[in-house]
């Protein structure tokens, strides 16, 4: 019953990730609730996994790396919804893989930057920012939207950076 409750929550933290990688990409935003969200899978699945001892000491790295993300948000280094993420995606991980998790979102932010930079020089061939959203296939309004940000050379989608990372982690064979 235990395994089935730990799967079951293991397999809500990763559609929860998927969901702040996409309102990242969409409206560069994570919601705080998404954060919160995975705060409590977190919680819950390190209960199951690891016992209440494998839980405050995932809860001790979460606060760590919350209090090192939040000085980078201060100092403009990192969005408010990166900085909640991070910590929050944490939680869903043994306190041992934290490190690896914290390596792995920089490895996926340079990777994510890369293909930024190559996006932007095929941006001109991107469509236009529509006007007039109503009856246009969601794709096709994300791909415009991405394609007038790529223009204009906003902010990376850095949640989709932490979420691969994260799911690496967290759906890794045992």
């Amino acid at each position: 019953m235990l395994e089935l409750a730990s799967q079951a929550l293991l397999l809500a933290a990763a559609a929860t990730l998927l969901l702040a990688a996409l309102c990242d990409v969409a409206w560069r935003l994570i919601p705080n609730g998404v954060s919160l969200a995975l705060v409590a899978l977190g919680t819950g699945l390190r209960l199951a996994q690891a016992g209440p001892e494998g839980l405050i000491w995932t809860a001790a790295a979460s606060a760590l790396l919350f209090a090192v993300m939040l000085l980078a948000w201060s100092r403009g280094l990192m969005g408010g919804g990166d900085a909640k993420l991070l910590p929050a995606a944490a939680m869903t991980l043994p306190a041992a893989a934290v490190p690896q998790l914290v390596l792995m979102t920089a490895l996926a932010g340079g990777a994510l930057a890369l293909l930024y930079l190559l996006l932007q020089q095929a941006a001109r061939r991107l469509p236009a920012f529509p006007r007039q959203h109503r009856g246009q296939p969601l794709l096709r309004r994300l791909l415009a939207a991405e394609g007038w940000r790529l223009r204009r050379r906003g902010p990376l989608p850095y949640g989709v950076a932490i979420a691969a990372a994260a799911l690496m982690l967290l759906l890794r064979p045992a």
